[in-house]
Protein backbone atom coordinates (compact mmCIF):
# COMPACT_ATOMS: atom_id res chain seq x y z
CA UNK A 1 0.00 0.00 0.00
CA UNK A 2 1.34 3.41 -1.17
CA UNK A 3 1.22 5.33 1.90
CA UNK A 4 3.16 8.35 0.55
CA UNK A 5 -0.38 10.65 -0.02
CA UNK A 6 -0.63 9.91 3.64
CA UNK A 7 2.22 11.44 4.80
CA UNK A 8 2.23 14.40 2.78
CA UNK A 9 -1.51 15.19 3.92
CA UNK A 10 -0.28 14.65 7.45
CA UNK A 11 2.70 16.92 7.10
CA UNK A 12 -0.19 19.30 5.67
CA UNK A 13 -1.78 19.16 8.42
CA UNK A 14 1.48 20.12 10.62
CA UNK A 15 2.20 22.77 8.83
CA UNK A 16 -1.90 24.85 8.88
CA UNK A 17 -1.51 23.75 12.82
CA UNK A 18 1.73 25.70 13.56
CA UNK A 19 -0.09 28.47 10.80
CA UNK A 20 -2.36 29.84 13.35
CA UNK A 21 -3.91 32.69 11.72
CA UNK A 22 -5.19 30.69 8.76
CA UNK A 23 -6.85 27.95 11.47
CA UNK A 24 -8.50 31.16 13.18
CA UNK A 25 -10.04 32.03 9.66
CA UNK A 26 -11.37 28.84 9.01
CA UNK A 27 -13.16 28.65 12.47
CA UNK A 28 -14.28 32.72 12.86
CA UNK A 29 -15.44 32.56 9.26
CA UNK A 30 -18.30 29.84 9.32
CA UNK A 31 -19.41 31.19 12.74
CA UNK A 32 -19.45 35.01 11.41
CA UNK A 33 -21.28 34.08 8.74
CA UNK A 34 -23.57 31.89 10.32
CA UNK A 35 -24.20 35.20 12.96
CA UNK A 36 -24.42 37.51 9.76
CA UNK A 37 -27.19 35.64 7.86
CA UNK A 38 -29.32 34.12 10.81
CA UNK A 39 -29.27 37.05 13.45
CA UNK A 40 -28.31 40.52 11.92
CA UNK A 41 -29.74 39.94 8.12
CA UNK A 42 -33.86 41.00 8.04
CA UNK A 43 -35.13 42.08 4.91
CA UNK A 44 -38.34 42.86 6.59
CA UNK A 45 -37.73 46.50 7.16
CA UNK A 46 -39.11 48.04 10.46
CA UNK A 47 -38.87 50.60 12.52
CA UNK A 48 -38.52 53.17 8.90
CA UNK A 49 -37.66 57.03 10.50
CA UNK A 50 -40.92 58.79 9.96
CA UNK A 51 -41.80 62.18 9.68
CA UNK A 52 -45.75 63.37 10.52
CA UNK A 53 -47.10 66.43 8.20
CA UNK A 54 -50.14 67.28 9.77
CA UNK A 55 -52.53 70.03 8.12
CA UNK A 56 -55.46 68.76 9.17
CA UNK A 57 -54.45 68.38 13.09
CA UNK A 58 -57.92 66.36 14.42
CA UNK A 59 -57.90 63.36 16.21
CA UNK A 60 -58.95 61.41 13.35
CA UNK A 61 -55.02 62.33 11.63
CA UNK A 62 -53.28 61.50 14.84
CA UNK A 63 -55.28 58.40 15.33
CA UNK A 64 -53.88 57.24 12.15
CA UNK A 65 -50.14 58.12 12.36
CA UNK A 66 -50.69 56.44 15.85
CA UNK A 67 -52.14 53.28 13.80
CA UNK A 68 -48.72 53.47 11.45
CA UNK A 69 -46.53 53.46 15.28
CA UNK A 70 -48.77 50.74 16.32
CA UNK A 71 -47.61 48.08 13.22
CA UNK A 72 -44.36 48.43 13.98
CA UNK A 73 -43.11 49.62 10.94
CA UNK A 74 -42.55 53.01 11.15
CA UNK A 75 -41.37 55.08 14.18
CA UNK A 76 -42.17 58.90 14.43
CA UNK A 77 -39.24 60.95 14.65
CA UNK A 78 -40.91 64.08 14.22
CA UNK A 79 -43.01 66.22 13.13
CA UNK A 80 -43.14 68.88 9.91
CA UNK A 81 -44.65 72.51 9.17
CA UNK A 82 -43.65 72.42 5.49
CA UNK A 83 -42.65 69.92 2.22
CA UNK A 84 -39.12 71.48 3.21
CA UNK A 85 -38.93 70.50 6.26
CA UNK A 86 -40.12 66.81 4.78
CA UNK A 87 -37.27 67.40 1.62
CA UNK A 88 -34.77 68.19 4.47
CA UNK A 89 -35.41 65.26 6.31
CA UNK A 90 -35.45 62.74 4.08
CA UNK A 91 -32.04 64.53 2.13
CA UNK A 92 -30.05 64.01 5.75
CA UNK A 93 -31.53 60.70 5.85
CA UNK A 94 -33.11 61.44 9.39
CA UNK A 95 -36.24 59.89 7.84
CA UNK A 96 -37.11 58.00 4.98
CA UNK A 97 -40.85 58.07 5.37
CA UNK A 98 -43.24 60.87 5.38
CA UNK A 99 -47.07 60.88 6.18
CA UNK A 100 -48.83 64.01 4.50
CA UNK A 101 -52.16 64.71 6.00
CA UNK A 102 -53.93 67.44 4.19
CA UNK A 103 -56.44 70.05 5.59
CA UNK A 104 -59.94 68.84 6.25
CA UNK A 105 -59.03 64.85 6.19
CA UNK A 106 -60.59 64.40 9.57
CA UNK A 107 -63.89 66.86 8.69
CA UNK A 108 -64.01 64.14 5.57
CA UNK A 109 -63.88 61.05 7.38
CA UNK A 110 -66.50 62.16 9.77
CA UNK A 111 -68.94 63.19 6.72
CA UNK A 112 -68.80 60.33 4.68
CA UNK A 113 -66.16 61.66 2.08
CA UNK A 114 -63.54 60.62 0.05
CA UNK A 115 -60.52 61.37 1.95
CA UNK A 116 -57.25 60.97 0.85
CA UNK A 117 -53.06 61.08 2.53
CA UNK A 118 -49.96 60.89 0.95
CA UNK A 119 -47.25 58.87 2.00
CA UNK A 120 -44.13 60.27 0.52
CA UNK A 121 -40.96 57.56 0.69
CA UNK A 122 -37.35 57.84 0.31
CA UNK A 123 -36.61 55.72 -3.15
CA UNK A 124 -33.25 55.59 -2.88
CA UNK A 125 -33.85 52.09 -1.12
CA UNK A 126 -36.47 50.23 -3.41
CA UNK A 127 -36.73 47.52 -0.27
CA UNK A 128 -37.85 50.73 2.02
CA UNK A 129 -40.18 51.72 -0.85
CA UNK A 130 -41.81 48.45 -0.81
CA UNK A 131 -42.41 47.69 3.10
CA UNK A 132 -43.63 51.58 3.36
CA UNK A 133 -46.09 51.35 0.49
CA UNK A 134 -47.69 48.28 0.94
CA UNK A 135 -47.89 48.91 4.85
CA UNK A 136 -49.47 52.11 4.53
CA UNK A 137 -51.70 51.10 1.84
CA UNK A 138 -53.33 47.98 3.55
CA UNK A 139 -53.77 50.17 6.43
CA UNK A 140 -55.36 52.89 4.82
CA UNK A 141 -57.78 50.29 3.51
CA UNK A 142 -58.36 48.28 6.76
CA UNK A 143 -59.26 51.60 8.30
CA UNK A 144 -61.81 52.34 5.36
CA UNK A 145 -63.64 48.66 6.10
CA UNK A 146 -63.34 49.97 9.96
CA UNK A 147 -65.09 52.98 9.10
CA UNK A 148 -67.94 51.96 6.12
CA UNK A 149 -68.97 48.89 8.75
CA UNK A 150 -69.29 51.49 11.97
CA UNK A 151 -71.58 53.90 9.78
CA UNK A 152 -73.63 51.44 8.01
CA UNK A 153 -74.66 49.99 11.28
CA UNK A 154 -75.17 53.53 12.70
CA UNK A 155 -76.91 55.15 9.70
CA UNK A 156 -77.26 52.20 7.02
CA UNK A 157 -75.43 55.21 4.44
CA UNK A 158 -71.91 54.13 2.25
CA UNK A 159 -68.68 55.71 3.06
CA UNK A 160 -65.81 56.76 0.28
CA UNK A 161 -62.78 55.02 0.98
CA UNK A 162 -59.70 56.78 2.69
CA UNK A 163 -57.42 56.25 -0.20
CA UNK A 164 -53.16 56.75 0.36
CA UNK A 165 -51.53 58.33 -2.50
CA UNK A 166 -47.65 56.74 -2.44
CA UNK A 167 -45.30 59.08 -3.95
CA UNK A 168 -41.56 58.23 -4.06
CA UNK A 169 -39.14 60.62 -4.09
CA UNK A 170 -35.21 60.82 -5.79
CA UNK A 171 -35.70 57.30 -7.49
CA UNK A 172 -38.94 57.44 -8.79
CA UNK A 173 -38.88 54.56 -11.19
CA UNK A 174 -37.72 52.61 -8.41
CA UNK A 175 -34.11 51.52 -10.50
CA UNK A 176 -32.29 49.10 -8.58
CA UNK A 177 -29.28 50.64 -10.51
CA UNK A 178 -29.81 53.89 -9.05
CA UNK A 179 -29.76 52.24 -5.77
CA UNK A 180 -26.91 50.23 -6.20
CA UNK A 181 -24.50 51.73 -8.56
CA UNK A 182 -23.39 54.59 -5.86
CA UNK A 183 -23.16 52.24 -2.99
CA UNK A 184 -20.73 50.54 -5.78
CA UNK A 185 -18.17 53.05 -5.20
CA UNK A 186 -17.61 52.09 -1.86
CA UNK A 187 -17.68 48.57 -1.75
CA UNK A 188 -15.37 48.44 -4.09
CA UNK A 189 -13.03 50.68 -2.79
CA UNK A 190 -13.38 48.89 0.34
CA UNK A 191 -11.90 46.02 -1.05
CA UNK A 192 -9.51 47.47 -3.14
CA UNK A 193 -8.22 50.09 -0.57
CA UNK A 194 -7.92 47.46 2.09
CA UNK A 195 -5.68 44.86 0.20
CA UNK A 196 -3.46 47.08 -1.73
CA UNK A 197 -2.31 48.44 1.91
CA UNK A 198 -3.11 44.67 3.31
CA UNK A 199 -0.20 43.49 1.81
CA UNK A 200 2.54 46.25 1.76
CA UNK A 201 4.04 45.45 5.30
CA UNK A 202 3.62 41.91 4.33
CA UNK A 203 4.95 42.10 1.14
CA UNK A 204 7.88 43.69 2.38
CA UNK A 205 8.31 41.10 4.83
CA UNK A 206 8.71 38.62 3.48
CA UNK A 207 11.11 40.21 0.53
CA UNK A 208 13.61 41.27 3.30
CA UNK A 209 13.44 45.25 2.72
CA UNK A 210 11.60 45.48 6.04
CA UNK A 211 14.69 46.14 7.88
CA UNK A 212 15.59 49.09 5.77
CA UNK A 213 12.66 50.80 7.16
CA UNK A 214 13.52 49.44 10.85
CA UNK A 215 16.94 51.53 10.74
CA UNK A 216 15.97 54.65 8.84
CA UNK A 217 14.88 57.35 10.61
CA UNK A 218 11.10 57.23 9.69
CA UNK A 219 8.67 57.48 12.53
CA UNK A 220 5.66 55.36 12.72
CA UNK A 221 3.44 58.06 12.00
CA UNK A 222 5.23 59.14 8.76
CA UNK A 223 5.55 55.90 8.18
CA UNK A 224 1.49 54.88 8.22
CA UNK A 225 1.04 57.79 6.23
CA UNK A 226 3.70 57.53 3.78
CA UNK A 227 2.18 54.37 2.87
CA UNK A 228 -1.08 55.08 2.80
CA UNK A 229 -0.78 58.44 0.36
CA UNK A 230 0.32 56.46 -3.07
CA UNK A 231 -2.88 54.43 -3.06
CA UNK A 232 -5.18 57.59 -2.80
CA UNK A 233 -4.62 58.29 -6.00
CA UNK A 234 -5.63 54.83 -7.11
CA UNK A 235 -8.90 55.31 -5.11
CA UNK A 236 -10.04 58.02 -6.95
CA UNK A 237 -9.03 57.25 -10.22
CA UNK A 238 -11.47 54.01 -9.41
CA UNK A 239 -14.48 56.43 -8.37
CA UNK A 240 -14.27 58.30 -10.96
CA UNK A 241 -14.18 54.93 -13.32
CA UNK A 242 -17.46 53.79 -11.26
CA UNK A 243 -19.32 57.19 -11.29
CA UNK A 244 -19.02 57.50 -15.20
CA UNK A 245 -19.64 54.49 -16.11
CA UNK A 246 -22.60 54.59 -13.30
CA UNK A 247 -24.03 57.62 -15.30
CA UNK A 248 -23.53 56.96 -19.09
CA UNK A 249 -24.16 53.11 -18.90
CA UNK A 250 -26.93 53.25 -16.20
CA UNK A 251 -27.95 56.04 -16.12
CA UNK A 252 -27.73 56.87 -12.54
CA UNK A 253 -28.42 61.09 -11.81
CA UNK A 254 -26.00 62.96 -10.39
CA UNK A 255 -27.60 65.67 -8.70
CA UNK A 256 -24.34 66.89 -5.80
CA UNK A 257 -21.52 68.60 -5.93
CA UNK A 258 -18.61 66.71 -7.19
CA UNK A 259 -16.33 68.33 -5.29
CA UNK A 260 -18.56 67.82 -2.19
CA UNK A 261 -18.21 64.10 -2.55
CA UNK A 262 -14.74 64.16 -3.73
CA UNK A 263 -13.73 66.03 -0.77
CA UNK A 264 -15.39 63.68 1.35
CA UNK A 265 -14.06 60.74 -0.09
CA UNK A 266 -10.77 61.81 1.01
CA UNK A 267 -11.05 60.73 4.61
CA UNK A 268 -12.90 57.38 3.51
CA UNK A 269 -10.37 56.22 1.19
CA UNK A 270 -7.89 57.01 3.75
CA UNK A 271 -9.51 55.02 6.61
CA UNK A 272 -9.77 51.93 4.26
CA UNK A 273 -6.28 52.27 3.87
CA UNK A 274 -5.34 52.86 7.51
CA UNK A 275 -7.16 49.04 8.03
CA UNK A 276 -5.47 47.74 5.84
CA UNK A 277 -2.02 49.19 6.88
CA UNK A 278 -3.39 47.75 10.28
CA UNK A 279 -3.88 44.15 9.31
CA UNK A 280 -1.06 44.57 7.58
CA UNK A 281 1.39 44.62 11.11
CA UNK A 282 -1.32 41.77 11.95
CA UNK A 283 -0.23 39.49 8.56
CA UNK A 284 3.39 37.74 8.84
CA UNK A 285 2.51 36.60 4.91
CA UNK A 286 0.68 38.21 2.11
CA UNK A 287 -1.39 35.10 1.83
CA UNK A 288 -2.83 36.02 5.77
CA UNK A 289 -3.42 39.60 4.86
CA UNK A 290 -5.55 38.42 1.70
CA UNK A 291 -7.51 36.28 4.17
CA UNK A 292 -7.85 39.61 7.23
CA UNK A 293 -9.10 41.44 3.91
CA UNK A 294 -11.79 38.70 2.62
CA UNK A 295 -12.98 38.33 6.45
CA UNK A 296 -13.51 42.05 6.55
CA UNK A 297 -15.31 42.54 3.28
CA UNK A 298 -18.33 40.35 4.78
CA UNK A 299 -19.61 42.02 7.33
CA UNK A 300 -19.15 45.12 5.18
CA UNK A 301 -21.27 44.28 2.54
CA UNK A 302 -23.98 42.73 4.70
CA UNK A 303 -24.42 44.93 7.60
CA UNK A 304 -23.52 48.72 6.14
CA UNK A 305 -27.07 49.19 4.16
CA UNK A 306 -24.97 48.37 1.09
CA UNK A 307 -27.48 45.11 0.36
CA UNK A 308 -30.31 45.23 3.14
CA UNK A 309 -31.52 48.43 4.31
CA UNK A 310 -29.73 49.70 7.79
CA UNK A 311 -33.35 50.06 9.53
CA UNK A 312 -33.72 45.93 8.93
CA UNK A 313 -30.62 45.20 11.42
CA UNK A 314 -31.53 44.60 14.32
CA UNK A 315 -30.26 47.26 16.95
CA UNK A 316 -27.30 45.33 18.88
CA UNK A 317 -25.82 44.68 15.47
CA UNK A 318 -25.88 48.08 14.21
CA UNK A 319 -23.39 49.34 16.69
CA UNK A 320 -20.85 47.47 15.32
CA UNK A 321 -21.67 48.00 11.68
CA UNK A 322 -21.22 52.03 12.95
CA UNK A 323 -17.81 51.58 13.43
CA UNK A 324 -17.56 50.17 9.80
CA UNK A 325 -16.53 53.27 7.35
CA UNK A 326 -18.85 52.46 4.75
CA UNK A 327 -21.78 52.90 6.78
CA UNK A 328 -20.99 56.12 6.90
CA UNK A 329 -19.69 56.68 2.98
CA UNK A 330 -23.02 54.89 2.10
CA UNK A 331 -24.96 57.68 3.33
CA UNK A 332 -22.49 60.45 2.07
CA UNK A 333 -22.79 59.37 -1.50
CA UNK A 334 -26.18 58.28 -1.56
CA UNK A 335 -27.18 61.46 -0.17
CA UNK A 336 -24.92 63.96 -2.95
CA UNK A 337 -25.02 61.80 -5.63
CA UNK A 338 -29.41 60.70 -5.56
CA UNK A 339 -30.60 63.55 -3.34
CA UNK A 340 -28.39 66.19 -3.92
CA UNK A 341 -27.23 66.63 -0.26
CA UNK A 342 -25.47 69.19 0.93
CA UNK A 343 -22.42 69.35 3.52
CA UNK A 344 -24.87 70.41 5.97
CA UNK A 345 -26.54 67.15 5.51
CA UNK A 346 -23.56 64.91 5.81
CA UNK A 347 -21.45 66.68 8.42
CA UNK A 348 -22.32 64.17 10.77
CA UNK A 349 -20.93 61.21 9.07
CA UNK A 350 -17.76 62.83 7.90
CA UNK A 351 -17.24 63.15 11.60
CA UNK A 352 -17.29 59.61 12.33
CA UNK A 353 -15.03 59.40 8.93
CA UNK A 354 -12.99 61.96 11.27
CA UNK A 355 -13.05 59.87 14.30
CA UNK A 356 -12.36 56.23 12.74
CA UNK A 357 -9.51 57.38 10.62
CA UNK A 358 -7.90 59.23 13.35
CA UNK A 359 -8.91 55.90 15.64
CA UNK A 360 -7.25 53.49 12.89
CA UNK A 361 -3.77 55.49 12.47
CA UNK A 362 -2.85 55.51 16.23
CA UNK A 363 -3.72 52.12 16.16
CA UNK A 364 -1.43 51.32 13.09
CA UNK A 365 1.23 53.59 14.48
CA UNK A 366 1.30 51.54 17.90
CA UNK A 367 1.24 48.42 16.01
CA UNK A 368 4.17 48.97 13.68
CA UNK A 369 6.95 48.67 15.68
CA UNK A 370 10.22 49.67 14.64
CA UNK A 371 11.55 46.64 15.26
CA UNK A 372 11.87 42.87 13.74
CA UNK A 373 8.46 40.93 15.25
Amino acid sequence: MNLRPFVVAWKELLQLRRDRMTLAMMIALPLLQLMLFGYAINTDVRHMPTLVYDQDESALSRDFAAGMVATGFYDVVGHARSYADVEQALRRGSARVALVVPPGYGANVRAGKAARLQLIVDGSDPQTVASATNTATGMAAARSSELLLARLARTGAALEPITLEPNTWYNPEVRTAVYVVPGLVGVILTMTMVMLTAMAVARERERGTLEQLIVSPVRPVELVLGKIAPYILIGYVQMTVILLAGHYLFHVPFRGSVVLLYALAFLFIAANLAIGLFFSTLARTQQQAMQMSFFFLLPNILLTGFMFPFEGIPRPAQIPAEALPLTHFLRIVRSIVLKGGGFEDVYRELLWLSGIFAALVLVSSLRFRKKLV
